[in-house]
């Protein structure tokens, strides 16, 4: 596969994964507004920033609405939903040959509704009549997003190229969790041996439902929520596919088959890299994670993804002629 068409579907599938990401949490949280005061409004949209990577030029000014447009609309900013979008829409022209007829409608029907002359209007400053537009915008974002990975999965070939897809997908995924996960912190893991104050059953119900977890997890768990249940269900559960586990196997699942097809001793670094990442998630309880400090522990993931990316980079897209000489030749 040429690189430049692996690099695509890449990134098409990491945009996609990062409008999801972006889209759920904004809807969640504008959904908690109506349960809880102003002060704590204002601390949940700053942890929400967090669990974004504190995007640039991107500030908490007081009012969520405003801030709410600007992670949806505003197409200055680069991870916003409409920039994933647009994102996600040009790598995958780029490739057209390469994906499915109903993927390519589904992905262009999605940009074609966001350019809507109704969704521009939404960038205004908001008003009381229109303070819940955004939320019905949101939906239809997360419902086409989920449509086009069935689609992907059921209309393409599980090939090289739809591997490159899977990769994309969970490593952003992983990236995105560990995030989420980093940002609740300070709320739940350092406070863990005293019981619930006040409204934390919702913001602890939030995180669940920012992973689409909250149903899962009930039936795993039931509705008693503790915080090392739910650092244990978001981090190591095997069978939830918004989990870090199963993110990272999903992701070195995908390497491995691409590894295999492509060969060289450097893919099979990178397998050994995700591999290892693959193994400490299997082999630790959520106890250990506990003693050692879970934002060490989800730091170190997020450099290991970072490392991933980069590694892949240099393997697959942004690799030397003579690099791919030497291992041709082993």
């Amino acid at each position: 596969m040429l690189s430049r068409v692996a690099d695509s579907l890449y990134w098409m599938a990491r945009y996609l994964e990062r409008a999801e990401h972006t889209t759920r949490l904004v809807d969640v949280n504008l959904n908690l507004m109506l349960d809880e005061s102003s002060t704590s409004s204002g601390h949940r949209w700053v942890r929400v920033l967090h669990a974004l990577g504190r995007p640039k030029r991107v500030k908490w000014d007081g009012n969520p609405y405003e801030l709410a447009r600007t992670l949806t609309f505003d197409t200055a900013h680069k991870s916003s939903v409409l920039s994933c979008i647009f994102s996600a829409r040009e790598n995958a022209r780029h490739v057209r040959e390469q994906i499915s007829t109903e993927q390519w409608h589904r992905l262009n029907s999605l940009y074609l509704d966001v350019k809507r002359p109704e969704v521009k209007a939404m960038m205004q400053p908001p008003t009381e009549a229109a303070s819940e537009a955004p939320s019905a915008f949101l939906q239809q974002v997360l419902d086409a997003v989920h449509q086009f990975q069935g689609v992907t999965d059921s209309t393409m070939t599980h090939g090289e190229g739809w591997h490159f897809i899977q990769v994309g997908r969970y490593l952003e995924r992983a990236m995105a969790t560990a995030m989420l996960l980093d940002a609740y912190h300070g709320d739940l893991w350092t406070k863990r041996d005293r019981g619930l104050v006040g409204n934390e059953y919702l913001e602890w119900m939030g995180l669940l439902r920012s992973a689409t977890a909250f149903e899962a997890y009930c039936k795993v768990y039931t509705a008693d929520l503790t915080p090392e249940r739910i650092l244990e269900f978001l981090l190591l559960n095997a069978e939830f596919p918004h989990s870090l586990r199963f993110s990272v196997e999903s992701m070195q699942g995908a390497l491995t088959a691409i590894q295999q097809r492509s060969g060289g001793a450097r893919a099979e670094a990178l397998t050994r890299l995700a591999g290892r990442m693959q193994a400490s998630l299997a082999y630790v309880s959520v106890g250990e994670i506990l003693d050692r400090g879970v934002i060490p522990y989800l730091q170190n993931v997020q450099a290991e993804c970072n490392q991933l990316h980069r590694m892949l980079y240099s393997v697959y897209v942004d690799y030397s002629v003579q690099s791919a000489l030497a291992d041709a030749s082993r």
